[in-house]
C-alpha cells in the first residue's frame, strides 16, 4: 500500500464508500453523483493549499490502482500545533493492516514534518475496529467525550485517543520506525500544500 493525492479517476472509490453501510454509519458521508465526487477531490487539494486539512488516498502500490480507502488530518491547526486523525476503508482495504499502518505513517509524517505537538482520535465507543487501529498505531485512550457525535442512529458517546510528539512508542510498535507494513516511507504530498 502507499498514500497518495486523490486524483479524479478516484471519484469511483469515493462513490463507493458512499454506499458502504460501516462508512455511511461511521463517518456520515453525503451521498454524490460523479461530478460531486469528482468536485469532492478538488476540494480535498484546495484544503491542502490552505492549510486546513491533509488526505491522502491509501491504494495499492501499482501506479493505477484504485484507492481503497482515505486517510488525513482533518481540523489541520498549524499555529495550534494540533490535528485530528480522519480514515475509512473500503471492504476491498479491511484487515489488511492498512489503517494501522497509513495512521503510523501519517501520525510521523505530522510529528516530524509538520512539527505539530499533538493529534487526537475520535470514534464511537460502539466502533471497536476504529477503537483497535487507534489503540495499535500508538494512540492511547484518554477518556470518552459524552453525546458527542450524532450518527444515523443517534448522538453517540465517542472515544478520545491522542498521542503527543514527546510520548515514547515501544519498539516494534507500528507507531515507531518509519515504514511498517510495506508503507511507502513518506506519504506523497501535492505540490504547494503542507
Amino acid at each position: 500500500m502507499r498514500l497518495r493525492p486523490w486524483q479524479a479517476p478516484d471519484a469511483p472509490s469515493l462513490l463507493a464508500s458512499y454506499e458502504d453501510p460501516d462508512i455511511r454509519h461511521w463517518n456520515r458521508p453525503a451521498r454524490r453523483t460523479p461530478a460531486e465526487a469528482e468536485a469532492h477531490i478538488v476540494r480535498l487539494r484546495d484544503r491542502w493549499q490552505a492549510e486546513e486539512a491533509a488526505i491522502w488516498a491509501i491504494a495499492p502500490a501499482a501506479a493505477e490502482a484504485p484507492a481503497l480507502g482515505l486517510i488525513g488530518i482533518g481540523d489541520l491547526d498549524l499555529r495550534g500545533g494540533s490535528g485530528e486523525i480522519v480514515y475509512w476503508l473500503l471492504p476491498a482495504g479491511r484487515g489488511t493492516g492498512a489503517a494501522v499502518a497509513a495512521t503510523a505513517r501519517i501520525t510521523r509524517w505530522a510529528f516530524e514534518d509538520l512539527g505539530l505537538q499533538r493529534l487526537r482520535i475520535t470514534h464511537s465507543v460502539h466502533n471497536p475496529a476504529s477503537c483497535a487501529v487507534a489503540t495499535k498505531a500508538g494512540f492511547p485512550l484518554e477518556g470518552t467525550m459524552r453525546g458527542a457525535l450524532l450518527h444515523a442512529d443517534g448522538w453517540h458517546d465517542e472515544h478520545l485517543h491522542a498521542r503527543l510528539r514527546t510520548d515514547d512508542v515501544p519498539a516494534g510498535h507500528p507507531g515507531g520506525a518509519p515504514g511498517p507494513y510495506g508503507m511507502a516511507p513518506r506519504p506523497e504530498v501535492p505540490r504547494g500544500g503542507c
